[in-house]
């Protein structure tokens, strides 16, 4: 019995990614925080498809210590161990520095970087004992390269690839594989705020001259989630539509 824990399957690319992993096999338990309405769709669909009993739905808030904790002890109340962690779950502000709140700073790196390190911790644990596992985060092109005006989110995410090589480098001796996945410009919900010029030249200053979609994003997380990268680790994979050459 596979098992992966996913944070922010409400999202478009958490939703991708449930849905290639429970195709491959495993049982998902996903996290939300408001969006009911898009995992109750996503586990209808998933049904439809003839998926029923594999995806879980567990609300979190990941600014909540006790609220990440009750969702690694469901998964491991009902499932026994986690074969890999995926933190999916991530908030963004696009503000000059000089104008970010010290809530806000805190807010980011709360999601993208404390919620990661605890849930991280706490599958470690079984993974040791087991001598297996994956944990993947997702990162961004902002946090290999920094992004005016994302200063907050650009550093919670160098943060994170940084939590991702350091941890790598720790639990390789338990045979357990450590990466980020950092994509580019996704088309996702998340770049509603750009205005139609904005996203045309974005796209124009992509090489391969498209948005990613989130299926591309969860193609890879489920590659590093499979035997076939079981040696690769410490490493930040750009998927980016060569937006960074």
């Amino acid at each position: 019995m596979k098992v992966a824990l996913i944070t922010g399957a409400s999202g478009a690319i958490g939703k991708a990614t449930v849905i290639k992993f429970v195709k491959e096999g495993f049982f998902v338990v996903g996290s939300y925080f408001n969006n009911f309405s898009a995992v109750s769709k996503l586990q209808n669909d998933l049904n439809e498809l003839g998926y029923n009993g594999y995806f879980f739905p567990v609300k979190a808030d990941l600014n909540n210590t006790e609220d990440i904790e009750n969702l690694f002890s469901y998964t491991q109340k009902n499932f026994g161990h986690v074969d890999c962690f995926v933190g999916i779950a991530g908030v963004d502000l696009y503000k000059l520095l000089t104008d970010t709140k010290y809530s806000e700073w805190d807010n980011i790196f709360n999601i993208n970087v404390r919620a990661n390190f605890i849930l991280s911790k706490l599958c470690l644990k079984k993974m040791i004992e087991r001598k297996y596992g994956k944990i993947i985060y997702v990162s961004s092109i902002w946090g290999e390269k920094g992004a005016s005006m994302e200063t907050a989110y650009s550093s919670s995410k160098f943060a994170l690839n940084g939590l991702a090589k350091s941890l790598a480098k720790e639990v390789a001796p338990s045979d357990i594989c450590v990466n980020t996945v950092c994509p580019g410009v996704i088309d996702t919900p998340m770049n509603s705020r750009f205005s139609k010029e904005e996203m045309d030249d974005l796209i124009n200053r992509t090489p391969l001259k498209k948005l990613g979609k989130p299926e591309d994003v969860a193609n890879l997380i489920l590659y590093l989630a499979s035997d076939k990268a079981d040696f690769i680790t410490g490493q930040c994979i750009t998927i980016d539509g060569g937006f960074t050459v």
